[in-house]
C-alpha cells in the first residue's frame, strides 16, 4: 500500500521503538499522526500506535508494556485515574492531579507522569503572556481543570473557579490548599451568583473553559459564560480543540478578545511525552499542521516554535 501525498510510508524494523495510545474508544485519537509525523521529520526509527484497550482490561495491557519492549503509552478517556494502581511510581504532577496521561517504561519500571497542565502552559509561556499575580476565571472542576488549577496556581496566579457543581469545584479548592499552596490563591464562584462572575471576568486577563461544552458534534453549544462580561483586555483560552473555533471563541473574538484554542494544549502535552520518551523536543509546528490537516483547519500561518487540550 502507497503512502498518501501527505504523509510518508512508515518504515517498520526490528529496531524500530514503540510508542503509543490506550483509549476506550481510540479510533479517534489524533495523537498517533501528530507524534508520528514528528518521528518522520526527525527520521526517528520510532512510531506510535493506537491501542483500544478495554477498561477491564487496563491492568494486564499496561503490566505487559515491559514484556513487549513498548517504551510508553498516553493514557485516555476512560483510564487516566484507573491507571493508577497498576503503576511503580507516579510523579508529583501526577499525584496533585489525581491522573495519569502519559506512562514510561523505564528499567521494568512503569512510571506514571501527567503533562496537561504543563502542555496547557506552554503556549502562555512561549507567547510571553504572564499569569504572576493575575486573576485568572478557570470554568470547570473536571481532570483537565484540576491540571489547568495546579498549573496556574504554579505560576503564582490567583484562579477563580466557577462550576456547575459549586462542591466539586469547593473539592478542587481544598486538594489545592492542601497541597500547600495559600487557600487564597483559589477561590470558588456561584454560577448562579452572576454579579460576582462577571465582576470576576472584567477584573481577569485570563478566562479558561476546561469542559466539554461546545465540543463536537454539540458545536452550537456554548458555556454558561456571560459574555457581556468579555472584554478587549481579555484572553479566551478553550481547551475544546474539535472545533478549533468554538462558539466561545467566536464570540470572544466578537468583542474584541484574544483567543487560543484546545489545539496549542493538544499538542504540547504531546511534545513533553514526547521529550520523556525520547530525549528530543520535537517539531512542535509540524504537529500543529498535521492536527490542523486532521481536523480540516488551515495552516495558523506560524513558521516557528511559539503560538498563538486534556482529551486526545
Amino acid at each position: 500500500m502507497g503512502a498518501s501525498n501527505n504523509q510518508p510510508l512508515l518504515s517498520v524494523r526490528g529496531t524500530t521503538r514503540v510508542v503509543g495510545v490506550f483509549g476506550w474508544p481510540v479510533a479517534h485519537s489524533l495523537s498517533p499522526p501528530m507524534h508520528n509525523a514528528a518521528f518522520a521529520a526527525l527520521a526517528m526509527d520510532w512510531i506510535y500506535l493506537p491501542f483500544p484497550v478495554r477498561p477491564e482490561d487496563l491492568g494486564r495491557a499496561v503490566q505487559s508494556l515491559s514484556a513487549l519492549g513498548i517504551v510508553g503509552v498516553n493514557l485516555t478517556i476512560p483510564h487516566k485515574e484507573r491507571v493508577l494502581p497498576f503503576l511503580d511510581e507516579i510523579t508529583e504532577e501526577a499525584r496533585l492531579i489525581g491522573a495519569v496521561n502519559t506512562v514510561h517504561c523505564v528499567e521494568g519500571r512503569l512510571i506514571g507522569d501527567n503533562t496537561d497542565g504543563r502542555g496547557f502552559y506552554e503556549p502562555l509561556r512561549v507567547s510571553g503572556i504572564p499569569v504572576h499575580g493575575q486573576s485568572v476565571v478557570v470554568f470547570g472542576a473536571g481532570g483537565a481543570a484540576r491540571a489547568v488549577v495546579f498549573q496556574l496556581v504554579r505560576q503564582g496566579a490567583r484562579v477563580l473557579l466557577v462550576n456547575r457543581t459549586r462542591e466539586r469545584a469547593e473539592r478542587l479548592a481544598q486538594d489545592v490548599y492542601r497541597a500547600g499552596f495559600p487557600g487564597e490563591c483559589v477561590r470558588v464562584i456561584a454560577l448562579e451568583d452572576t454579579g460576582a462572575l462577571v465582576r470576576a471576568i472584567h477584573n481577569a486577563m485570563l478566562l479558561v473553559h476546561t469542559t466539554r461544552a461546545g465540543m463536537h458534534p454539540d458545536s452550537d453549544a456554548l458555556p454558561p459564560i456571560p459574555l457581556e462580561a468579555l472584554h478587549r483586555d481579555l484572553l479566551v483560552y478553550d481547551l475544546v480543540y474539535n472545533p478549533m473555533d468554538t462558539r466561545l471563541l467566536q464570540e470572544a473574538r466578537r468583542r474584541g478578545c484574544a483567543v487560543l484554542t484546545g489545539v496549542q494544549m493538544l499538542v504540547y502535552q504531546g511534545a513533553i511525552a514526547f521529550q520523556r520518551w525520547t530525549g528530543q523536543w520535537p517539531p512542535t509546528p509540524i504537529m500543529e499542521q498535521t492536527v490542523l490537516q486532521m481536523l480540516g483547519q488551515p495552516m495558523s500561518g506560524q513558521e516557528e516554535e511559539g503560538g498563538s487540550a486534556a482529551a486526545r
